[in-house]
């Protein structure tokens, strides 16, 4: 056997391979997702959703929690957004190429990977204790605005990259000065990738619970926030208080639960997703 031969067999090996361990991956998925639909679509109504929690499980709702995470995603998004779009832009187009940016590159992209429950104790001494926060709306949505601003620095550093240094010459050419052409060519053109790195950005928050739990979250929460001081509590917690009960129709709460959690999820990578293609789609154009 020759050596093209045997690298062409190492080839097809590694596929086969690669598409037995993604085709488990899917299989084990599906399994659990059809397990949570059956168990928790017979709980899922209009009244689980606009019910107060209850020490009743069949009274029991998710109201407050899912008005918490709604909270928590709009504040996250109110400070992270910003902040994250405008360091990747400095950092890309402004900042100066050295020691000092090779070092900065590092440690955003490690803290990227820090786990989560890291970034809950920072925000517990800084956001809670330091700036006396307590367990607020506000408290939670910096302490996760934490937790994802490396990863919209990082996408946005690299969906600005990958704009042809065509668009600049020629942004340049016709007199345009630096910030019109970052502001009026290689934003716009940068700006689907962003948005799907935004958008997954906050889907990892929507399903954080740790850090929440760390700054004093509740699991029980009988109203409604209404300003970002109140206290609050959100899906992740709801369903993690619940599963930790022994009662089995507290578990059936847990599964329709993860249900709304997953169609959140689900919605904001579509979201994305279609952000995406219809950005490709205009550059095509």
């Amino acid at each position: 056997m020759t050596n093209s031969e045997r690298n062409r067999l190492k080839d097809k090996a590694f596929q086969v391979f690669g598409i037995f361990c993604t085709f488990i991956g899917l299989v084990v998925l599906g399994i659990f997702l059809i397990d949570i639909i059956i168990e928790g679509s017979r709980r899922l109504d209009w009244d689980f959703l606009t019910s107060l929690p209850s020490r009743r499980a069949s009274r029991a709702g998710i109201l407050t929690a899912w008005v918490g995470t709604l909270w928590i995603l709009v504040l996250t998004t109110l400070i992270a957004l910003p902040l994250g779009v405008a360091a990747g832009l400095y950092l890309e187009e402004y900042g100066r190429k050295g020691r000092w940016a090779n070092f900065l590159e590092i440690n955003i992209a490690n803290l990227a990977g820090v786990p989560s429950i890291i970034y809950g104790l920072l925000g517990l001494e800084i956001f809670v204790r330091q700036m006396r926060l307590g367990s607020s709306l506000l408290a939670g949505a910096l302490t996760l605005s934490l937790l994802i601003l490396p990863i919209i620095i990082v996408t946005t550093r690299e969906a600005i990259k990958a704009v042809p240094r065509s668009i600049r010459d020629g942004s340049y050419a016709l007199g345009a000065s630096k910030w019109q052409t970052v502001w009026n060519q290689v934003l716009p053109a940068s700006f689907g990738s962003i948005l799907t790195g935004i958008i997954l950005a906050l889907s990892r928050a929507v399903g954080e619970t740790a850090p929440l739990i760390v700054i004093g979250a509740l699991a029980y929460v009988p109203f409604t926030p209404s300003s970002p001081l109140d206290e609050f509590t959100v899906l992740p917690i709801q369903i993690f208080n619940w599963t930790s009960r022994p009662q089995a129709a507290f578990l059936e709460n847990a599964a329709a639960a993860i249900i709304a959690l997953l169609v959140i999820t689900f919605l904001l990578n579509g979201i994305a997703v279609y952000l995406r293609n219809r950005q490709q789609r205009k550059i095509k154009w």
